[in-house]
């Protein structure tokens, strides 16, 4: 209508976001310590992911942690207690972290002793799908009992991750979720997708999803 100015204010709001996450991935690079967006729904298992990859990197991989929720200090309590430095980012609301939040969870650690930071971001598979953190890889998990038509539901984060944590394969004999049909639709939306199939109550798999990370810090990391 004539007289009516349209201000586009979500894509100004992913403009500056896109411009702080590009400056947090420089200062990055500036300390060679590689930051890893995890992201999943409720219940998948991120955590646990974040418990059983520390263990599994002990001694090999210098590790930190960002937990974000919107109002728990949980999560970051259990992964404390291992002795990782570990950073809380209480949302207040918000469904996910941008790259300004991520970025002052950084400032409260210490970069020359890490060589890797995960931020466990909120569980949603919407809205921190749509959201650059600054990381330099993006992984999500999903499990078994969500279903395996999950890429069908929310093709977005199977899109613009680069790994795929299938957790609790311990499942598998107790549903109908047809593995093969879960990588074929992933497949169809992103070909170039890691996939690896775990059970955080068991290991299984936690060596091979470790062994992945650990490769692409110390191929950032030079160590």
């Amino acid at each position: 209508m004539e007289g009516i100015r349209l201000i586009e204010v979500k894509e100004e709001i992913l403009s500056d976001n896109k411009e702080a996450a590009n400056l947090l991935r420089d200062r990055l690079a500036e300390s060679r310590t590689y930051l890893v967006n995890l992201m999943a729904s409720p219940g998948s298992g991120k955590t646990s992911l974040i418990l059983r990859t520390l263990e599994a990197l002990s001694g090999k991989l210098r590790m930190g942690v960002i937990e974000a929720d919107i109002d728990s200090m949980v999560d970051s309590e259990k992964v404390a207690a291992q002795g990782v430095p570990t950073v809380q980012i209480r949302t207040g609301g918000f469904c996910h972290v941008d790259a300004s939040m991520v970025a002052k969870g950084i400032d409260a650690l210490d970069l020359s002793a890490l060589d890797c930071v995960v931020v466990e971001n909120v569980g949603n598979l919407v809205c921190p799908a749509e959201v650059d953190t600054g990381a330099l890889k993006n992984v999500m998990i999903l499990s078994v009992p969500e279903g395996d038509d999950k890429p069908l539901k929310y093709p977005l984060i199977f899109t613009v991750c680069d790994a795929l944590i299938v957790n609790k394969v311990d499942y598998l004999g107790l549903s109908d979720f047809d593995m093969n049909a879960l990588k074929q639709r992933v497949r169809n939306l992103n070909p170039r997708m890691h996939i690896f199939e775990v059970s955080c109550k068991t290991g299984q798999g936690i060596d091979a999803w470790a062994g992945w990370l650990h490769r692409e810090v110390t191929g950032f990391t030079g160590r």
